[in-house]
């Protein structure tokens, strides 16, 4: 008989705005158990340095992850010109040295290569799997790899100060896959004067921002306690950009099955959607000619 797993049967988003110095996994372990959750996952892993929008999943709200992981995230980040270094940030080993600096007008007149839809290759020390390994692995055990370029799209990439020679200060607002500290090295690499992420913070995860996010010390002081409960978002929050189409009271009780359920209202052929009853959240999937054809079901009330 396999074994149950521990946790309550608990369901929502934690927005968590985590420090520096904590890995992501590490991150979603301790938010797991200050709910004692059954399950958790995340939106998208953030550099153990860096700070900022961590969203975790608890329970039914995993299975929307997919299409958190989707949208579009917003960075700030600062670069520091002049070193590159194994890592693309400042915790790595300098392996390269420059005198040059670049003026704000040459930063400028660089960015539009980095915006729209380019090619960007991963840093060395990545979660990029390298024949079945992640490259952050073989990296640490002394081998360089020659990473594929992958796409991706830059909605928007801007300096916001240059507060000495040394130093710039971005916004990037970007899709799926995106290093700031790749865009922070081939920056440095296309002036001519090298540079390295010094600092970096996760402001937005689609829907939610910092005004949503809960400190770690707040989490770990409330853990437990019905008050951290209440600051769960519902998991339909993640499905903010996808329509909601409320289903009929027969069209529910097939959802909740798994089958097609007539809802009561349409969207475009074929688009993605998710389907709602009596203020409940019941399943995401395809519309098509009146009905949602679900691709995930929620086995929750909340």
């Amino acid at each position: 008989m396999a074994r149950r797993r521990k946790g309550r049967e608990i369901s929502g988003w934690l927005v968590l705005d985590k420090p520096g110095g904590l890995g992501s996994t590490d991150a979603v372990a301790r938010v797991r158990r200050a709910f004692d959750a059954r399950k958790a996952g995340h939106a998208g892993t953030l550099d153990p340095a860096a700070t900022g929008i961590l969203a975790i999943a608890l329970g039914e709200a995993t299975k929307t992850v997919p299409w958190l992981t989707e949208a579009a995230k917003t960075y700030r980040f600062t670069v520091r010109w002049g070193a590159a270094t194994d890592t693309d940030d400042a915790e790595g080993r300098v392996i390269a040295t420059s005198d040059r600096r670049p003026t704000p007008d040459a930063i400028e007149a660089a960015l539009d290569a980095f915006r729209g839809d380019i090619m960007q290759v991963p840093p060395q020390v990545s979660a990029v799997k390298v024949d079945g390994e992640r490259a952050y692995d073989l990296a640490r055990a002394g081998e360089v790899m020659d990473l594929a370029a992958r796409p991706l799209r830059v909605e928007r990439l801007a300096l916001l100060a240059t507060p000495d020679a040394d130093h710039a200060e971005f916004e990037m607002i970007c899709g799926k896959g995106g290093y700031v500290r790749s865009i922070a090295r081939d920056l440095g690499a296309a002036l001519g004067c090298l540079g390295h992420v010094l600092h970096l913070r996760r402001t937005r995860v689609g829907p939610f921002g910092l005004e949503d996010a809960l400190s770690l010390d707040t989490v770990m002081a409330e853990a437990g306690s019905d008050a951290l409960d209440d600051r769960l978002l519902p998991l339909q929050a993640a499905l903010a950009d996808l329509p909601e189409l409320p289903a009929t009271a027969e069209g529910a009780a097939r959802l909740v099955q798994g089958n097609p359920g007539q809802v009561r209202l349409g969207t475009d052929y074929g688009a993605m959607a998710w389907a709602s009853h009596a203020g409940r959240a019941l399943a995401v999937g395809q519309y098509r000619d009146g009905m949602l054809f679900p691709n995930r079901v929620f086995r929750t009330d909340v």
